[in-house]
């Protein structure tokens, strides 16, 4: 018998194909693995010092001139007893840019062209129109407080600042020339700039520790404007601008597109956010705690007594002068220039991204970086300059609730998109997530609908305008109002249409579909206990083992 018929004999041909399909499956199954992700073979915290950047820079929104002026202000007045909402809303932070991220890492692309893809073009314009006004009400505080910190330090005009601030702005973001990462280097420098000079007056004015800690985990709501302190606070948390922002961060990063690549990189991100939030925490902890302690000052004059009851970004460092030294008002003014200047970088790369993906503009990076920055820095301009430092003062407060205006528009595709199997696949929020998420965002958006339904109910009830008037202004801003509603209602019941999430892991086949596709199927193999296993199909080229 030669050779060939002996090998055949020894090796029956269902289990001749059987042996050859398993060697195949070995193969395939481990070049798949080695395939899922390049860098398996780094140990995991080099894996996740690569994604560490895009955390830092949205933690930033957590610490712009507008959260430390609600700080400062909660600290003044309720001393230490707010604590407790500073940890609840990070926390709801953390939860909702993670889904952001997590949008951005499973559909490879960012909530505005997310929006752009799945909605009819005059929501998608509607919706533009918003982010552009979230990004401009959110960049007022950051220049007008960097404005504020040029002018304790130099005794430069506030007009002549926020002028300043648009071009260093611009100047800054020259470094995404050499990559994004350097950017990034930047903004975490001033992140911890920030850190130190909060750290530093913490430590100089020593406020009880069981004080902080009880703030922190009691809740509690003592006096007539405590509710709406914490309203505002909390409301302050969550930026709509940020949400764009993080889910286009995250694309900077190259991440294997498989189930295992995608899971891992969310996890690191969560991670990266998780420490970087919590940074931002401590940070606000500080303010608050300073303030507090400086407020409750047994040797605090009675005009600066005066000033603790109404204490704003520009006043905050004449207190904290008379109080603590002149080094604690260069400190202050250090700590001010930072959050303002590193926020409004951020605020512009999430302007630049807003218009990218609702128009997919066609044009240089930095004739778009030119266009926002002149956009957002207009508003704050032109009331400096009318209005100076307590024009541009009241300008923060306009902005606060102009976020909480247009935080539902983001918030809520966000929360559609990320528990939606249409652009998530099996990436999908589980039911625990949907739910956790959908009550949280429904209670921030509740809270900031009561916040602004009170604010106007108020200021039409106590002004001094005459009846005529006011009854002129409530026949203006109710049906906006009741349009305002229905908007939310619509993009909440609004079914999913478009499919945005990419297979990209390759179909399974069974063992009985490989043999026929080579040529070596036996239907009498499943009586030797072969079970169907998965097949790569972009691997179904390769020869068969001899």
């Amino acid at each position: 018998m030669a050779s060939g018929e002996q090998a055949i004999a020894k090796d029956p041909p269902s289990w001749r194909g059987s042996n050859r399909i398993a060697s195949l499956e070995d193969k395939t199954s481990s070049m798949s693995n080695a395939g899922d992700d390049p860098k398996q073979q780094e140990p995991g915290w080099r894996k996740f010092l690569s994604y560490v950047g895009p955390g830092f820079l949205v933690s930033l929104a957590y610490l712009d001139p507008g959260n430390l002026e609600t700080d400062l202000q909660a600290g003044a007045s309720y001393r230490y007893e707010l604590l407790w909402v500073i940890l609840i809303g990070l926390i709801f932070a953390l939860i909702i840019q993670s889904l952001a991220a997590n949008l951005g890492v499973t559909t490879g692309k960012h909530l505005a062209e997310v929006c752009k893809a799945e909605y009819p073009k005059y929501v998608r314009y509607c919706l533009w129109l918003l982010a552009e006004s979230a990004v401009i009400a959110a960049d007022i505080p950051e220049v007008i407080g960097t404005a504020f910190a040029l002018n304790i330090l130099f005794h430069i005009p506030v007009w002549a600042g926020v002028l300043l601030t648009g071009l260093s702005t611009l100047l800054f973001l020259g470094l995404q020339r050499y990559g994004v990462r350097k950017l990034e280097l930047l903004i975490s420098i001033l992140v911890f700039v920030l850190a130190a000079c909060y750290f530093g007056e913490l430590g100089y004015v020593k406020p009880p520790a069981s004080d902080v800690m009880k703030g922190m985990f009691v809740p509690k709501l003592n006096g007539s404007g405590a509710t709406g302190a914490a309203i505002a606070l909390l409301g302050a948390l969550i930026m709509p601008h940020n949400l764009f922002l993080h889910s286009a961060l995250v694309l900077s990063r190259k991440i294997p597109q498989s189930v295992n690549g995608i899971n891992s990189a969310c996890r690191y991100f969560l991670l990266e956010s998780a420490f970087a939030l919590f940074v931002a925490f401590l940070i606000n902890v500080a303010v608050v705690s300073v303030s507090g302690r400086v407020c409750s000052a047994d040797n605090l004059s009675q005009e600066n007594s005066d000033q603790c009851s109404n204490l704003t970004l520009n006043s905050a460092s004449f207190l904290l002068k008379n109080v603590l030294g002149k080094s604690s008002s260069t400190l202050y003014a250090i700590a001010l220039l930072a959050s303002g200047q590193s926020s409004a970088i951020t605020g512009t790369y999430a302007g630049q991204f807003i218009m990218q993906g609702f128009l997919d503009l066609k044009m240089k990076k930095w004739i778009r970086n030119l266009l926002t920055r002149c956009v957002a820095i207009t508003p704050s301009l032109i009331v400096s300059i009318i209005g100076g430092s307590s024009g541009a003062g009241r300008l923060i407060i306009i902005a606060s609730m102009i976020l909480s205006f247009e935080l539902p528009f983001a918030l809520i595709p966000l929360l559609k998109f990320s528990s939606s199997k249409t652009k998530m696949g099996p990436h999908k929020n589980s039911i625990y997530i949907i739910v956790i998420s959908w009550i949280l965002g429904l209670c921030i958006i509740g809270i900031n609908i009561y916040y602004l339904s009170t604010s106007f109910v108020s200021w039409l009830i106590h002004n001094s305008l005459p009846k005529v008037g006011n009854v002129f202004i409530g026949i203006i801003v109710f049906p906006i109002m009741a349009v305002y509603i229905l908007s939310i209602i619509y993009l909440t019941f609004r079914k999913d249409i478009v499919v945005t999430f990419i297979d990209t892991e390759p179909k399974l086949h069974s063992s009985a579909q490989i043999q026929m596709e080579h040529g070596v199927y036996n239907p009498n193999d499943n009586a030797h206990g072969m079970a169907d296993v998965p097949y790569r199909e972009d691997l179904a080229d390769i020869p068969l083992p001899q």
